[in-house]
């Protein structure tokens, strides 16, 4: 079976939006506003900070790069993608799954402006991914404001290459479960593309709420019944880790050991609450190498742990020797050689559907 990369990412640049040039939905093109080093320094900016996107008319972080820390730019950009797909190589990874930077951030009340954003970086990144032969495959941006249109896109993704969709946990204001998005969902059950919910910040001033919205999915899917309602959905909880598991599990289970106290009755432990909770809604999670790998395999995690590099980032997800960790995991026997291929193959194989 392949190795596959869970979590990687691309860098928009300039060429992402060149299709845009000239026809009428150019004035939705961002360009990029930068200071020099000396005039950041001088205004105190961070020099990771000092680029910017113009979006709609209002500044969205683009970030300087080190390339001494990063993979080169032509590769994280892909505007060279057998050099990637040599980097791959090195690392021992056979499949990488990419997902957006640009739309993380990313926030509009503009229909329009979503729907030329969203589709032309799918067509770009599309055509970008046909190069590798299959090795790169990609999670397309939907234009969620417009739900029939977003599952109309997600056909020509799935046509194109894509092995599941980009959702952030609190899209457009509300919570994964919210009946707007379930023509989306249905759509992509009947294609077999996976919701992968992925770290994401869209709504302004909300940088700090990373990966709890992530939290907060997992919990609302369930409550909400959501996964019965599409069976054949598969869930991903994409670059959050999962040290979290234990304490959004421990508050659902709350009601559950109040019940037992003072019945004599011995109280579960947390992962006794809801043994199969992963594999009865198809849930799959991305881990980090600081996990603590041996407790969360307790919660019947073993078919839904994968791990991702974060591939073009250097924030607290990222980190290219990931996969090696898990090996080194199974050389220490920390886990054993058959949960370190479920990690690395099996089970992203099974979510992505490759």
């Amino acid at each position: 079976m392949p190795v596959i990369d869970a979590d990687t990412h691309v860098d928009e640049s300039e060429s992402t939006w060149e299709s845009l040039n000239g026809g009428s939905y150019a004035r939705y093109i961002p360009p990029t506003i930068s200071s020099r080093p000396e005039e950041a320094k001088r205004a105190g900016l961070n020099a990771v900070t000092s680029r910017w996107w113009l979006v709609e008319g209002r500044l969205q972080n683009r970030a300087v790069r080190d390339e001494v820390i990063h993979p080169p730019r032509v590769r994280r950009e892909l505007e060279d993608v057998p050099g990637r797909l040599a980097h791959m190589d090195e690392m021992g990874v056979d499949v990488q799954v990419i997902f957006p930077t640009f739309f993380i951030r990313y926030n509009t009340a503009n229909a329009e402006a979503e729907w030329a954003l969203t589709s032309t970086y799918n067509r770009w990144l599309a055509g970008k991914c046909a190069e590798s032969n299959g090795r790169l495959r990609w999670a397309p941006v939907l234009p969620l404001l417009q739900p029939e249109k977003a599952a109309q896109e997600l056909r020509w993704a799935k046509a194109n290459g894509a092995c599941g969709f980009f959702k952030r946990g609190y899209d457009l204001d509300r919570p994964v479960s919210d009946p707007h998005f379930f023509p989306v969902y249905e759509e992509a059950s009947a294609l077999g593309l996976p919701v992968c919910i992925h770290t994401g910040h869209p709504l302004p001033g909300r940088e700090w709420d990373r990966g709890f919205p992530i939290m907060q999915a997992l919990m609302d899917l369930v409550d909400a019944g959501v996964p019965a309602k599409f069976p054949k959905l598969r869930f991903g909880f994409i670059e959050a880790g999962a040290s979290w598991l234990p304490y959004s599990l421990s508050q659902r289970g709350a009601n559950k050991r109040a019940a037992l106290r003072g019945s004599g009755s011995r109280l579960p432990q947390l992962f006794d609450l809801e043994p199969e909770l992963f594999r009865a809604n198809r849930f799959f999670v991305t881990i980090d190498p600081i996990d603590d790998i041996e407790y969360l395999l307790k919660f019947g995690t073993e078919d839904s742990l994968m791990i991702g590099t974060d591939y073009s980032h250097t924030d607290i997800s990222a980190n290219l020797s990931a996969l090696d960790e898990v090996r080194t995991w199974a050389d220490q026997g920390r886990i054993s050689q058959a949960v370190a291929r479920k990690v690395l193959e099996t089970n992203p194989q099974a979510f992505y559907g490759l």
